[in-house]
């Protein structure tokens, strides 16, 4: 075990009757001083009439020997036991020669016990604290606090603490003020579900908890603070994945009178200082790359590109459009496209392995995946037949294949060919190992569509959320053409993670009411729901813009993790629930009847909504 901070303390009494020293602190210089150290008991083992304890805290571990002859003590050490709390007494000794542990910063030392005080014994733990061994993660939440005592949870927890700090620190030098934000509010759906609060003296009302302080950061800017953050709890009702939680935490941070520009530089700068301060892992590139989402998405499918690696996608749709291919020539003139990538190092594939690859493509809806292999003497595989000499050579040129490459393509609606390519690319990543997990490639995409086309309900709502200020240059699109309206919208994304998420502001009361009608939100609901942020933006409201990285999905990404659960003190499971606490559970009836709340059988219930995307940030 190693702590990155070992809790070094004088060394002098202080007056604790537990520890004068931490588990982590000693050294060869501290032998012959007399200490006292507690912790829980990670280890005991019996050597030749000797007892050895690895006695371990928050900082680290320490090897306690007891001797036969202070038999009291011998006797009482006899019978400890792992995770038992103790403290004892003794003096610091230089290990025998030979014995010395090279993997601990105590190694060369050990304390000679003269004293054992077992402060609380334990049960047997449900797991093994000391081994880093697999363990079905629901047992790990039911029994969360002694997780929590693994190492590798308590580098974690200590990282991210570290990590949160410095994130204060940077931007305290900056000039922002750290400001609280209430977490009772008014319920004003803007993505995910909220989640509601019953208010006991006001029957039938209720508060709702906020999916973030998006409307309290920008009121923060008309109140005149200009720069400010938080290290913010957000509250969404939603399906859980393995980068998401009903709870979440994120650096929530806008400024006034900024830019778009400002506001990445700073995040960068921030970022910057993290990746090279923190940890071992290489940026890819600095400054990071600045994509538009057009661009992205021609050139990985996503918004959220992992640029580590090639294989972008190349737009073959007029190449198509004049071939003799039905299937490709059909979905562009039905107004799609045909893209594809270039994948070297497959060899030879087998039927079986081609199947396996047309599944992946299905994932994203591709009702097919065709597929060219480049040999010496031209191009091969079912369709072939199809393309000229010439046209073969201009799929070649668009996609940059080269000999024995295989050419991989997707025709249908663009939404469909991005997302199967974007799916087949990061297989593609995966399987031939082409992207380097010490390395973290960051970029910007930036202007998003401020507006998409919701083809479930069929009306226009949102990318993002409806606090975002359009390009000055698209504003006359809003009365002819909404959907070509670009936003002033910026994502932060690492290895396709996204962490950040960000925008210029409405900060003109008209201006905010034209986009709420455009989703149509009647000037009458827009009062409703937010009549507080636009009755405040008559009262001299500055240009302002912000963003809100996440911190666990950060943590997450830093530490290699999984899922943010393993980043997380106290995390509900997959599924919502707090196994640990049982929650959510039933309540006492009295206090239904207090807040005049009244429970519907389950079998009356109807079915739930699906959940929306896009979190406003």
């Amino acid at each position: 075990m190693h702590r990155e901070d070992n809790g070094k303390s004088s060394g002098s009494p202080s007056g604790n009757p537990y520890r004068t020293h931490t588990a982590g602190e000693l050294r060869a210089k501290n032998v012959g001083e007399r200490v006292r150290l507690a912790g829980w008991v990670n280890r005991r083992r019996d050597h030749g009439g000797l007892i050895f304890i690895d006695l371990r805290d928050r900082w680290g571990i320490t090897q306690v020997t007891f001797h036969p002859e202070a038999a009291e003590v011998f006797a009482a050490a006899e019978e400890l036991r792992p995770e038992w709390s103790i403290s004892i007494e003794g003096e610091v000794v230089e290990r025998p020669e030979g014995n010395e542990n090279p993997e601990l910063p105590t190694g060369e030392i050990e304390v000679s016990a003269t004293a054992l005080e077992v402060l609380n014994a334990s049960e047997t733990p449900p797991f093994e604290i000391d081994r880093e061994r697999p363990v079905d993660e629901l047992l790990r939440l039911k029994y969360r606090y002694l997780d929590l005592r693994r190492d590798r949870m308590q580098e974690n927890i200590v990282f991210r603490h570290r990590i949160v700090k410095h994130m204060r620190d940077y931007l305290t030098a900056r000039g922002f003020l750290e400001i609280e934000t209430p977490l009772l509010t008014a319920s004003t759906p803007e993505g995910a579900r909220d989640y509601l609060v019953p208010a006991r003296l006001y029957p039938g009302e209720f508060y709702a908890l906020p999916q973030s302080p998006q409307q309290f950061k920008q009121l923060l800017m008309v109140a005149g603070f200009e720069r400010y953050f938080q290290i913010a709890r957000a509250l969404r009702d939603e399906d859980q994945r393995g980068d998401r939680q009903p709870e979440h935490t994120q650096l929530d941070l806008e400024m006034s009178y900024t830019t778009q520009g400002e506001i990445l530089d700073l995040v960068e700068g921030l970022y910057t200082e993290i990746v090279e301060g923190f940890t071992g892992k290489r940026l890819l590139r600095k400054p990071f790359p600045r994509l538009t989402y057009a661009e992205a998405m021609d050139r990985y499918g996503t918004d959220k590109p992992d640029v580590r690696f090639g294989l972008e996608i190349g737009d073959v749709s007029e190449i198509a459009r004049g071939s003799e291919f039905k299937v490709f020539r059909g979905a562009v003139e039905s107004g799609g496209s045909v893209r594809g990538i270039a994948v070297g190092g497959l060899g030879d594939l087998s039927r079986r392995e081609i199947g396996e690859l047309e599944s992946i493509a299905a994932t994203g809806g591709a009702r097919g995946l065709a597929y060219l292999k480049v040999g010496p003497d031209g191009l091969s595989g079912p369709i072939a037949k199809f393309f000229s000499a010439e046209e073969g050579e201009a799929l070649k040129e668009a996609l940059g294949a080269k000999e024995s490459d295989y050419m991989f393509f997707v025709a249908d609606r663009d939404a469909v060919v991005f997302e199967s390519l974007n799916r087949l690319r990061l297989h593609m990543r995966d399987r031939l190992g082409l992207a380097d997990p010490n390395v973290l490639a960051l970029c910007w995409v930036t202007d998003f569509p401020l507006f998409e086309w919701n083809e479930d309900e069929g009306r226009i709502e949102p990318m993002h959320h409806m606090f975002t200020m359009p390009r000055e240059e698209d504003l006359p699109l809003l009365d002819t053409d909404p959907l070509k309206v670009i936003g002033q919208l910026y994502d932060l994304v690492a290895n396709g993670t996204e962490l950040a998420s960000g925008s210029i502001r409405i900060h003109r009361p008209e201006l905010q009411q034209k986009v709420f009608s455009t989703v149509n939100i009647l000037p009458e609901e827009a009062e409703r729901r937010f009549g507080a942020m636009l009755e405040a933006f008559r009262y001299g409201a500055p240009p302002h813009g912000g963003i809100a990285p996440g911190v666990d999905r950060l943590i997450m990404l830093l530490r290699d993790e999984p899922n943010i659960r393993e980043v997380m003190a106290f995390p509900k499971t997959q599924a919502a629930r707090d196994e640990m606490m049982d929650a959510p559970s039933p309540v006492a009836p009295e206090q239904l009847e207090e807040l005049h709340i009244a429970i519907r059988p389950r079998t009356q219930r109807g079915p739930e909504d699906p959940p929306r995307e896009n979190p406003v940030t």
